[in-house]
């Protein structure tokens, strides 16, 4: 009696023919092979088995191998993929490794050089798989809840004021801000101190699933909706039953999609693909780094779900509007990433610091973060000096970004008028932003806007 295969192996291409062939090469490697015809199948695929490794084709009908990765990576994280095409480049190939792709190989597919690439795609899968358990445990024990509370900042405080406020009730938030801004921690925050807390917390990159099966991956589909539906799955919203699902990056829902998120927020029912009416229970926060407002002018976006959408909003401040948090946060990132790699704890030289203090951070505390995983690796002694931080880091000036100046005598009015309208440009523009930073309403905003000079 033989072992069972200890690698299975999806393999996605519109090719019957080479379907057949990939198959019968991994056969003779004693690897357990699965077989779809389009990327629908692949997903349906990974859902109802355990697959350690993809091989699929670059240029399919429908969605692409492109399509397919980032569909992969959102609903099996830990899967390895390999691409194969007849169109080989080295633009694509670049393409697909910076989407998440472990090797790409071009066809004709030579024997070797195939099963090479998986059986390498295969081991970092096991070595990750391997490490992956303890590593969540220890990031959800230790930074879990520290870093939804990192920040002392006026623009940071008043956020967590009103996710405390909104917390307790049922209504929808809407979450807006930069990219790296800490949208996903603000709407956890909200989940966490909900009566819903006990209940699943489900969160959906909606840029990172293909239009072409977003609707199915959030109310699910019965078996026989579609050709590759080869049983009943629940969606995002089932999943979420009795918690919170959180929708990030909602402005690039298609307008199909938008019509049945409406419908949600309306009636609290939806329908899955080929299934009957189902209620939601679920709580809706949804966060965007676009601007809604331009969306639906621009008639990208439904205006009646923008006002649904809407009812409690708040804006996750960048980091250069919250500057006086960078020593905490930094303070927070290095604990975590010596803890994670195993270092004694590490502290940050005065003019590194400066140099934290005076960038600009276009990628906000996600940059911050990144930049101080880099310097707990690389570091070779206890303290990070300025050669220890990235070239653009280093070369940061000092700023005046951010601050007024007024002659003796200038009249209340116009102070007020001038930093409405610097404190606008300073938040590009996002009234709800520079509210919060100013400490008044986003009506107080409008209403002095539209005041003539003078009044």
């Amino acid at each position: 009696m033989t072992d069972p295969p200890d690698i299975t192996l999806l393999v996605v291409d519109d090719d019957p023919a080479n379907l057949e062939s990939i198959e019968k090469i991994f056969a003779k490697e004693g690897i357990r092979v699965l077989t779809a015809h389009n990327a629908k199948v692949a997903l349906e695929t990974v859902r109802q088995h355990r697959v350690h490794v993809v091989l699929t084709d670059l240029m399919m009908p429908g969605a692409n191998g492109i399509e397919l990765l980032k569909a992969l990576k959102e609903v099996v994280p830990d899967v390895e993929v390999v691409m194969m095409t007849a169109f080989g480049s080295v633009e694509m190939a670049v393409n697909a490794m910076k989407e998440g792709a472990n090797d790409f190989v071009e066809k004709p597919l030579k024997r070797v050089h195939i099963v090479k690439s998986v059986r390498k795609a295969a081991e970092r899968q096991k070595l990750i798989a391997e490490n992956t358990n303890l590593k969540s445990e220890i990031l959800e024990l230790k930074s879990r809840d520290k870093r939804e509370v990192v920040g002392n900042s006026l623009a940071w405080r008043r956020v967590v004021e009103v996710a405390t406020q909104a917390a307790p009730s049922l209504a929808t938030v809407l979450v807006m801000g930069e990219s790296g801004t800490g949208k996903e921690l603000i709407a956890r925050m909200i989940h966490d101190r909900s009566a819903r807390a006990k209940g699943p917390f489900v969160a959906v990159n909606c840029a990172a699933i293909p239009e072409s099966i977003l609707e199915s991956e959030l109310f699910g589909h019965e078996r026989g909706a579609f050709t590759g539906a080869i049983a009943k799955r629940e969606g995002r919203f089932a999943k979420a039953s009795g918690g919170t699902l959180f929708l990030d990056e909602i402005g690039e829902l298609s307008t199909a999609v938008q019509v049945k998120l409406l419908r949600v927020l309306q009636e609290g029912e939806y329908e899955p693909v080929g299934g009957d009416t189902v209620r939601a229970d679920v709580r809706l926060v949804a966060a965007t780094n676009r601007d809604l407002e331009q969306e639906v002018r621009a008639q990208r976006f439904r205006d009646d779900l923008y006002f649904r959408l809407n009812v409690i909003s708040m804006t996750a401040p960048p980091l250069r509007a919250r500057r006086e948090d960078i020593p905490l946060l930094v303070d927070h990132f290095l604990g975590l990433y010596a803890q994670k790699n195993a270092r004694p704890r590490l502290r940050v030289a005065d003019k590194a610091m400066g140099r934290l203090m005076d960038y600009a951070w276009p990628g906000n505390v996600r940059e911050l973060e990144n930049v101080i995983e880099r310097a707990v690796v690389l570091v070779r002694g206890d303290t990070i000096e300025e050669p220890d931080l990235p070239d653009a880091v280093r070369a940061a000036e000092p700023t005046l970004e951010g601050q007024l100046t007024f002659t003796v005598g200038t009249p209340l009015e116009e102070i007020e008028l001038r930093a409405i309208r610097e404190t606008l440009h300073y938040a590009k523009g996002d009234k709800t932003l520079a509210a919060q930073l100013l400490g008044i309403s986003p009506r107080t905003i409008y209403r002095r806007l539209e005041e003539p000079e003078g009044t």
